[in-house]
């Protein structure tokens, strides 16, 4: 029989909560985009729908390791979000914006 997570959680020690969540809050700041989209509650043919492409192109990007930044960033749009290019350095981070004004010229 399945038990409910909160009933489990109680019985948790606080140190034990902390180090889930703190996991928990890991886990969902990396994800790959189809991940993404699915937290975002949008499927594949939702998605197409609002690029005005078709969903198989939806299912080649999610898979693919190299992207424009272009499609990219219409993608995160798509689902609602910014896409910021951030390079981190020792002494700190830095936003690259010289890709802020990029035109999708995907078809």
């Amino acid at each position: 029989m399945a038990k409910k997570f909160e009933s489990l959680r109680s019985k948790m020690t606080p140190n034990a909560r902390d180090r889930a969540e703190a996991k928990a809050q890991i886990m969902l700041a990396e994800m790959p985009l189809n991940e993404l989209r699915q937290a975002r509650g949008l499927s594949q043919k939702v998605l197409a729908e609002i690029l005005h492409i078709q969903q198989p192109a939806i299912a080649k990007m999610e898979k693919r390791t190299d992207v424009y930044i272009s499609t990219l960033r219409s993608h995160i749009e798509a689902m609602g979000g910014e896409l910021d290019i951030v390079a981190r350095f020792p002494e700190g981070t830095v936003i690259v914006n010289n890709f802020s004004d990029l035109e999708d010229t995907t078809p």
